[in-house]
């Protein structure tokens, strides 16, 4: 059974955040997840609004409910970027490219404290009808949808 590990703010929840949501939540099968999301203070030195922590989680846990009714996973608030890595024993974390270094930078913070490494599994950015990465700050500008099609208007709430 393994312990698998996936973070981030889950701003708009779009279908590069589902995907890696699967990912997860496929390698950790019957085994034990941690997702960390992150906390309202780390969302918000982000250079726009981000909806508050209790409506992304509110998002997620009903996103969760579609792919995984049955899995045993917990969310953890995330007040850094490290969340439990440095502290609990996992087998797999499941990254983005954007968030690829952050993981690095884990395991050698793990090995460091004579921790087991996990296995990175890094998911491809998921592109846009335009070839371009899918993104929350894409998508807060209004200019593709959470399934990375094209608007042609901004401003659009997500």
């Amino acid at each position: 059974m393994a312990r698998v590990v996936v973070g981030g703010t889950f701003e708009c929840l779009h279908d590069g955040h589902r995907e890696l949501l699967r990912k997860a939540f496929e390698l950790a099968d019957d085994g034990e997840m941690d997702i960390g999301l992150t906390s309202n203070e780390m969302a918000h030195k982000r250079p726009r609004p981000v909806p508050d922590y209790s409506v992304r989680k509110k998002r997620l846990l009903k996103y969760i409910r579609k792919i995984a009714a049955n899995t045993n996973y917990t969310i953890v608030e995330l007040k850094d970027p490290y969340g439990n890595t440095l502290t609990k024993d996992y087998d797999y974390i499941v990254v983005s490219p954007e968030t690829y270094p952050v993981a690095l930078k884990i395991n050698q913070l793990r090995r460091e404290r004579n921790m087991q490494q996990m296995e990175i599994v890094r998911i491809e950015y998921i592109l846009a009808d335009d070839k371009e990465p899918i993104s929350s700050t894409r998508i807060v500008r209004g200019e593709i949808d959470i399934h990375g099609h094209l608007r042609h208007t901004q401003g659009h709430d997500l």
